[in-house]
């Protein structure tokens, strides 16, 4: 990787916006919590831990802990497979594609 101004500062700070993103999703779940599902269904109250308890359950339980890029693209630079055959077409097959969708497109408006 190329060493750019500033990197450091990244590396030091990302830590910190993730623990401070918790903290205010968490804050987040407490307080709808509380205020809406305590009076609609019949739940206890939680405590601001407890909340944040279940943000990082769910979490897991439901998100996963996804490493890497997003997007469909993998580590190698890799990307969509619509992305290779759009590389391995030739100009014309390109054109032919490119006018097939805006015909389909003006057939929706």
């Amino acid at each position: 990787m190329r060493n750019y101004p500033g990197r450091r500062r990244f590396r030091f700070f990302f830590p910190v916006f993730i623990l401070m993103a918790l903290f205010f999703f968490s804050f987040v779940v407490y307080w709808l919590w509380n205020r809406v599902l305590v009076a609609v269904v019949p739940v206890k109250a939680v405590t601001y831990w407890q909340a944040m308890g279940l943000l990082v359950l769910s979490r897991i339980l439901l998100g996963g802990f996804k490493a890497g890029p997003s997007g469909g693209r993998s580590f190698d630079g890799g990307g969509p497979a619509w992305r290779e055959k759009w590389r391995q077409m030739s100009d014309e097959d390109r054109a032919k594609f490119k006018n097939e969708w805006r015909r389909r497109s003006e057939d929706r408006s």
